[in-house]
């Protein structure tokens, strides 16, 4: 996915370094987010959350630092300036959606870009938690080299918008978390029907809404679409990031067989037929996976 030309981005969303203390709570994966702790979960028997919390702090405090001004070149090539743009995307296409769609006003999720480590309102966590949203402190927590580990781990095919759609799954959980979804939701069991693949199958569509409209969603400040159009090349990658981390194929990379009750985020298929119902022209509603009979 390209960022247009002329466009400026500048930054300040996007902060580099530790997150935040707070109380400890459920951070929530997917889209990439994730992959290393199910594969963790896959192969000790136990749960995902042990990872979380049992870190050392990587230090929150003194000055903070954020991603400064990009052009569109840079985040074109650069994956710091990349994300900080995709979240100024993300934002204004939410702010004016999800009133729109869902009669809630749209609220920043803060955003940190981390390496190793990061404290955050959900415990502590490493780089091997991989990306997740926490909806203790509303925050989307990355560690960019997680898409090496994609690619070279799990198959995906990488590429710019498979690095967007990840960024966008997570903030996918935001959406969901500011319409309440998370208080009704059961994310603590799991199985193909269960409330914690529901969840996750959601802010893929979600991820797939935001980039079926990134192409026409316009920066206010310059009046540019932030994204050319997607080519086939570009939307066959993020499909391929979407199915690198169904439950399925994490768990028959693990070398052993595939055990749906131990479905967290849903099948390889499921994903990515998610993440198009989206993209395809979807509603909040048409995504809402909590509700639909079938998966």
């Amino acid at each position: 996915m390209t960022f247009s030309e002329g466009g400026q981005f500048e930054g300040g969303r996007v902060r580099k370094g530790g997150g935040r203390r707070g109380a400890v709570g459920a951070g929530v994966g997917g889209g990439a987010a994730l992959v290393i702790a199910l594969l963790y979960m896959v192969l000790t028997g136990n749960s995902p959350a042990d990872i979380l919390g049992t870190t050392t702090d990587s230090g929150g405090g003194g000055e903070q630092q954020y991603i400064g001004t990009c052009t569109a070149e840079q985040a074109n090539v650069d994956q710091e300036c990349r994300l900080s743009a995709a979240v100024d995307s993300l934002d204004v296409y939410w702010a004016e959606t999800l009133p729109e769609q869902g009669g809630v006003e749209y609220e920043l999720p803060e955003v940190v870009s981390f390496k190793d480590a990061v404290d955050t309102g959900c415990g502590s966590a490493t780089s091997a938690t991989g990306p997740f949203y926490c909806p203790a402190d509303t925050t989307v927590y990355e560690d960019l080299s997680f898409y090496d580990q994609l690619s070279s781990q799990f198959g995906a095919e990488g590429g710019p918008l498979a690095e967007m759609y990840v960024t966008a799954h997570e903030f996918g959980h935001h959406i969901e978390n500011q319409l309440g979804l998370f208080e009704q939701a059961d994310r603590s069991g799991t199985g193909p029907e269960s409330d914690s693949v529901r969840i996750e199958l959601m802010a893929d569509c979600l991820a797939g809404m935001w980039a079926g409209n990134a192409a026409t969603t316009k920066d206010p400040d310059t009046g540019v679409p932030f994204l050319q159009p997607i080519s086939q090349t570009q939307l066959e990658q993020a499909l391929s990031a979407a199915a690198a981390v169904g439950d399925d194929n994490i768990q028959r990379r693990s070398g052993g067989g595939v055990n749906p009750e131990a479905f967290s985020h849903g099948s390889s298929e499921q994903r990515v037929r998610w993440f198009s119902i989206g993209y395809d022209g979807g509603t909040i509603q048409d995504c809402n996976a909590l509700d639909a009979r079938t998966l």
